[in-house]
């Protein structure tokens, strides 16, 4: 008989706009990137998730999501689509929120206006342990 054991660890990194800081978890696996902020809330170890999602078209949805998200789009560092104040949702059918990039940023619904994030402003990112 064979056990076997998956370890998730968790990159943290700290995304920096304009003149606010992030400290971000990474979402870079299927699983991790499918579950997303699902049933989770942001909490003193990070406050937002970062998708590593390939360049390209993408959707993302708020099913089983329990917080309200802004939801941000970013192709090459640069915030291309912000999809503000997304509340979640527990219906089959949910809205889907889409935009063109290679990463997606996740924040706590609000935060872009009231931090004055905008379309066009450029992410720097920074990698911690």
């Amino acid at each position: 008989m064979f056990i076997f054991y998956f370890f998730v660890i968790f990159i943290c990194m700290i995304i920096s706009i304009n003149s606010s800081n992030f400290k971000v978890k990474i979402a870079a696996t299927r699983d991790a990137i499918q579950n997303g902020m699902m049933k989770r809330r942001f909490n003193k170890d990070f406050d937002g998730m970062l998708f590593l999602m390939g360049s390209g078209d993408h959707s993302f949805w708020m099913k089983n999501c329990i917080v309200p998200l802004d939801i941000i789009f970013i192709d090459g560092n640069e915030i291309i689509k912000i999809h503000s104040n997304c509340e979640p949702c527990h219906e089959k059918n949910c809205q889907n929120y889409e935009g063109f990039g290679d990463l997606v940023l996740e924040l706590e619904g609000g935060t872009c206006e009231r931090l004055g994030i905008e379309e066009g402003d450029v992410i720097k990112m920074d990698v911690t342990r």
